[in-house]
Formats: structure tokens, C-alpha cells, sequence
């Protein structure tokens, strides 16, 4: 039987093979998975592994717009495949970046707030899921918030607990202060790659927190029969109270000066050290606040004279307290030596405050006064300023304007000479 064979036909250009993949090597893929549809694409974590990632929808039309996504975040860098919540990753920048890079107080402050507020209201939330809608939202309601109810406060006044609200609803200087903290721990996640953006940045403080609280201050008349009082019951801590209202230092400022930081001869003072009880412990750290603050400070004669006495009461307190006595340097100590507790010094300004009938104020809130103690006592504008730690003398002036009586002025010069020449006693 004859074998057929084949013809020979004309030859057709080559024609590229349709190949089986539709996409490249590690471009991923979009298939159906359970009751929608899912995709993956190739990505590298931030710790340097390929891996990949995988996005999820109803329909292939959202899935592929999620799967766009990810491939647009691949191509900008490293991308995460394992999200905390916001109360695991807070938790662990308090841990690991804050504690052991800011001081004790901030730690201890940005803490508070993590723990009363940021945990309580959006820990839950994953961290690449928190949107600008989900932040705005909660600050929204943060005005009316009562403290006492959320965070279960034990106090004697009626509460939501028994229909009653105290409405101890958040300062806006504490919500300042949320928000502020907030956004540095976004910040920091971006850093570690975690989220694309900081959605904290995007939202805005609501209106109501917009008001600032007025600080309630003393006039020059005010300060002086503050002195005065404190001189007539001879209280060992007159210089400490000097020195917060003439010179505008705080509280740990204060308590933690030590004799090695002052000059009487040459007038002078400088304020490296603070006294602050953080998290149970009492704590005299050798920084300060700004690095402004370790610049020396010119000493008025009220302060210089203050000071002078403050030795005195020292020496007299040593030699009662015997064998007792616990030396430090410390300028202002108990008489045994020992460092003042702040909660003690809230309590010694209040109780002089009220028994000379003045307007209730904070310790901090001496600060205020410091400008208007300046030009009672004559201090020369340019001195004032460099206390005052302005940068143009401009602003010294604006705040350099309440002049004092020939009254009033008579009155701290007299007290100033009382001081040089009056008797000491021990605490």
C-alpha cells in the first residue's frame, strides 16, 4: 500500500508561544478562595525575608484593586506582613524607644496618657488599619469624656456610676498633649516601616479644646505679702519661694539646686540639677528641662540676700540635728539634711498661701509672676531678659510693663534689709 506523505507548505513566520503564566516571575496572582476572591504578591519585609503578601475581597474587581496596592507599596520598599494593634505596638514604644532615650518625668508622663486614654479608646485597632476617620472620631468625643467615670476614679463626689456625672472632662492642654504623644509614636512606626503614613497629622484638635485656660496669677502687691507672711512665721523655705516667684524657676529646679551651682559674690546661679519624685522614687537627675535652663542666671539682691539666710538656717539646722544630720549639697533640705519631698512643698505654698488670704494658684503657676517681681525690684530690662531666657529684648518689653508703687517698692527694699539683719532659726 503506497504511503502518503505530507506536503510541503509555504513557511509561516515564528510566532511566539503563548505562554502558560500571565504574569512574571514573583508578580503573584488573583484566583477564587472560599466565597470571593484572593491575591498575593511578592514582597520584602522590613527585616530583609521575601514572602508574600495577600489580599482579599468579595469580588476580583476589589481584590485586584487591593492587589494594585500592595504592588505600589513593594515597589516603594520593605512592606509588612504581621500588624499589632495599637495597644501592643504603644505598649512597646513606651518600652524600647521612650524609657530608655527621654527623661523619667517624660516616660512617665507620655505613660499616663497611653495608659488613661490612647489604650482605653483605640487599642484595639490594628495598627495598618487606623484611619484618619477612626482618629478624628475618637478626639471628637475626648472633650466630653468624663475622666472620672472611663477610668473608674474612687471619689467621694457622685459620678456616673450612680446617675450622677461629675463631667471631669479632659483639659485642653491634656488633649494637646494626646495628640502630640500620638503622633510620635506614629511617627516612629513609620520609621520602622510598619504604616505609609501618619494619620494622627491628618486630623485636627476638636473645637472645643480650642480654649486655652487662663492662668491665674499674683500682682507685684500679691508676691509681697506672700514674703511677708513667710517672714513673720520665719519658714526655713522663704528663699526656695524667692527664688520660684523673682527668677521663674520650678519646682525640681528648685529643690534640686545645689550650693555648688550659686555664686553670692558674683551673683549668679545656675540651674542643672532637678528634684522630682517619678513612679515612686525620688530622683535628682543632673539635667534640665531645656538646655536654656543650664545657662547662669543673674541674682537680684532679694535673691542674693534670701540665699545668704538660707546658709544661715542650714548651719543652725546641722548643729541641732547633731549626729543626725544627713549631709548633702542640697540648698534647700528637711532638718535632717534630707531632700524635700515636692508633694511636702505643694503643701508648705498652700497652707502660706492661705494664711495670706491670696488668690488660690499652682506651684508652676509662680512662673507667671516672675516678669512683674522683676521691674518692682528695679531690675534693668536687659537683665530681666537674660532671666527671663528671651532672644529679643522686644518681647522682654511686652511683658516688662507693670510698674510697681513707690509703696511696694519701699516695702521689698525694707523686707530685703529685715533679712540682712533679722534673726535665723532652724526648721
Amino acid at each position: 500500500m503506497p504511503v502518503k506523505t505530507a506536503q510541503a507548505t509555504p513557511e509561516e513566520p515564528n510566532r511566539p508561544r503563548k505562554s502558560r503564566r500571565s504574569r512574571a516571575n514573583n508578580e503573584g496572582s488573583i484566583f477564587p478562595y472560599k466565597n470571593g476572591w484572593a491575591g498575593y504578591v511578592w514582597v520584602t519585609t522590613p527585616e530583609g525575608n521575601r514572602t508574600r503578601k495577600w489580599a482579599y475581597g468579595k469580588t476580583r474587581e476589589e481584590t485586584h484593586e487591593k492587589w494594585l496596592k500592595l504592588h505600589e507599596q513593594a515597589r516603594k520598599g520593605p512592606v509588612a506582613t504581621k500588624h499589632e494593634t495599637l495597644a501592643v505596638f504603644l505598649t512597646r514604644w513606651l518600652a524600647d524607644v521612650v524609657q530608655p532615650n527621654r527623661e523619667p518625668t517624660t516616660y512617665a508622663g507620655y505613660e499616663a496618657l497611653v495608659r488613661l486614654y490612647l489604650i482605653p479608646g483605640l487599642g484595639r485597632k490594628r495598627l495598618d488599619k487606623l484611619t484618619v476617620r477612626d482618629v478624628q472620631d475618637w478626639l471628637n468625643r475626648l472633650p466630653k469624656l468624663c475622666t472620672c467615670c472611663d477610668q473608674k476614679k474612687k471619689r467621694k463626689q457622685p459620678c456616673c456610676s450612680i446617675g450622677m456625672c461629675c463631667e471631669d472632662f479632659p483639659s485642653r492642654g491634656t488633649i494637646e498633649s494626646i495628640r502630640r504623644v500620638f503622633r510620635s509614636a506614629l511617627t516612629h512606626a513609620i520609621r520602622e516601616e510598619l504604616i505609609s503614613k501618619n494619620v494622627v497629622s491628618l486630623t485636627t484638635l476638636p473645637k472645643m479644646a480650642a480654649r486655652k485656660r487662663k492662668h491665674t496669677v499674683w500682682s507685684v502687691d500679691d508676691a509681697r505679702a506672700f514674703f511677708e507672711n513667710l517672714r513673720a512665721v520665719n519658714e526655713p523655705l522663704y528663699a526656695a519661694f524667692v527664688l520660684m516667684l523673682v527668677l521663674g524657676l520650678r519646682r525640681g529646679e528648685v529643690l534640686g539646686l545645689t550650693w555648688d551651682s550659686i555664686d553670692l559674690d558674683n551673683q549668679e546661679l545656675w540651674i542643672s540639677h532637678q528634684l522630682n519624685r517619678v513612679h515612686g522614687k525620688l530622683l535628682h537627675r543632673d539635667t534640665t528641662k531645656t538646655i536654656d535652663s543650664d545657662a547662669s542666671l543673674p541674682l537680684p539682691a532679694l535673691c542674693v540676700t534670701a540665699l545668704r539666710h538660707r546658709q544661715r538656717v542650714q548651719k543652725d539646722a546641722c548643729k541641732t540635728a547633731g549626729d543626725k544630720w544627713r549631709s548633702s549639697n542640697l540648698v534647700f533640705t528637711t532638718k535632717w539634711g534630707t531632700p524635700i519631698e515636692p508633694r511636702n512643698f505643694n503643701r508648705s505654698f498652700e497652707l502660706h498661701r492661705k494664711n495670706a488670704g491670696l488668690t488660690r494658684i499652682r506651684v508652676h503657676d509662680t512662673r507667671h509672676t516672675c516678669a512683674s517681681m522683676l521691674a518692682a525690684l528695679g531690675v534693668h530690662p536687659r537683665v530681666a531678659m537674660r532671666i527671663l531666657r528671651h532672644s529679643q529684648i522686644s518681647v522682654t518689653m511686652n511683658v516688662y510693663t507693670q510698674i510697681a508703687s513707690p509703696e511696694t517698692r519701699k516695702a521689698l527694699d525694707q523686707l530685703n534689709e529685715t533679712l540682712n539683719t533679722g534673726p535665723s532659726s532652724p526648721p
